[in-house]
């Protein structure tokens, strides 16, 4: 009998497939290639960790509780490059700290919705999304995406019901690496605004988009912070991943409401998480320039070297920022798969089945590759040994 909401939460799949890896011993000559999670192995650039470094010695406050809402040179900081990144007026009263990007999305929930309520999400969605949404008691309304990775904003419609509080976006997209066009954020807002829903954008591989410019006008709506709810990530950006400092940009009156639900978790975001990440927004911009021209460099990569995989059956469906995402030729499930991939190929990778709802069919044809800690000589390696892998 299920007694509390953790019994009834899946496991998370980052946490299930380190228990695959457990105890294996990989051969010298094919060490195991992980790309099941979409976070910087390596360490912040040295300049940050001095700045920490300097904080932690020489700063007070550093050690102490703070705002709950986040430090106000971090919030105006923040509010600044996003006014310029999306060439908008964005005011630190708009901007909120959180411990982490997840905690952002759960902070949202938490200020949206009751017992009952439903978010719309598109799948194959990021499963914290999900697990989240489980432990709140509230419903994720599956919307499913079409062939090029896009979720139709009329299918979307078609699922509102009086107890739809939101509508959850995340682009570019975990886990398929879609970047949605400009317009199709638009009709999304605009189909939120006309309903009276909150839109959730969840842009925390923004600074990995291959476009240049605005990734799209949200921020330049009239009134956007009444329908729009933003989510970022300085884990991806400066690599502060263990540091758990996230963001969110939401009208005063919704932050006023997440701040209770963060002064009940954390009380405020790490002190030092929050100076390193001010501290890049000031000195690593030249050097992020740098971490997203590495990315790309993967992306094609992968769009490079497909081709062997193509001409064994498989296909890609999405490719972008961190991930790729792809449909193998196997009869054998991807969830079974996955597994001997480990022993037999060692090869980490998470099947479709941990994005997607309990019973699709479609998941068990499908994988996610989460680039960002191989190289292109790498991405050779990792398709030379999916080539040749026969379960």
């Amino acid at each position: 009998m299920i007694t509390s909401r953790t019994e009834a939460t899946f496991l998370s799949p980052i946490v299930e497939s380190r228990r695959w890896v457990a105890g294996v011993t990989f051969p010298d000559d094919r060490p195991l290639l992980n790309v099941s999670q979409a976070a910087p192995a390596d360490p912040p650039p040295l300049g940050l960790r001095q700045a920490l470094a300097e904080a932690a010695l020489h700063q007070d406050d550093a050690h102490l509780y703070g705002p709950v809402l986040g430090r106000d040179g971090l919030r105006s900081a923040l509010a600044e490059q996003m006014s310029s990144h999306y060439d908008a007026t964005i005011s630190p009263d708009q901007i909120g700290i959180t411990s982490g990007c997840n905690q952002a999305f759960a902070a949202t929930i938490a200020a949206l919705c009751g017992e009952g309520d439903e978010v719309i999400i598109p799948v194959p969605w990021y499963f914290n999304h999900k697990m989240w949404l489980d432990l709140s008691g509230v419903t994720a309304r599956p919307l499913q995406v079409g062939d090029d990775m896009l979720p139709d904003p009329a299918a979307a419609e078609a699922l509102i019901t009086p107890r739809t509080k939101a509508i959850l976006l995340v682009t570019p997209n975990n886990p398929t690496g879609a970047e949605y066009p400009e317009g199709l954020l638009r009709a999304y807002f605009d189909l939120a605004q006309s309903r009276g829903l909150a839109l959730i954008v969840d842009e925390t591989y923004r600074d990995f988009d291959s476009r240049s410019g605005p990734p799209h006008a949200l921020f330049q709506q009239t009134d956007w912070d009444q329908t729009l709810i933003h989510l970022y990530s300085f884990s991806k950006a400066y690599r502060l991943t263990g540091h758990r400092v996230g963001a969110i940009a939401a009208a005063p009156a919704r932050l006023f409401e997440m701040e209770k639900f963060l002064d009940t978790v954390t009380i405020c975001p790490s002190q030092l998480g929050q100076i390193g990440a001010q501290w890049g927004i000031h000195n690593l911009q030249s050097w992020l320039a740098g971490e997203r021209a590495e990315i790309l460099d993967r992306k094609q990569a992968i769009l490079d070297a497909f081709p062997l995989l193509a001409s064994r059956g498989w296909r890609l469906l999405g490719c972008g920022a961190y991930f790729a995402y792809v449909e193998h030729p196997f009869d054998l499930p991807a969830s079974q798969i996955a597994q001997k991939l480990v022993t037999e190929a060692s090869i980490l990778m998470l099947p479709g089945t941990m994005f997607m709802p309990e019973g699709d069919q479609s998941a068990e044809r499908q994988f996610r590759i989460a680039f960002a800690n191989v190289d292109a000589v790498g991405i050779r390696e990792l398709f030379s040994r999916l080539s040749q892998f026969q379960p």
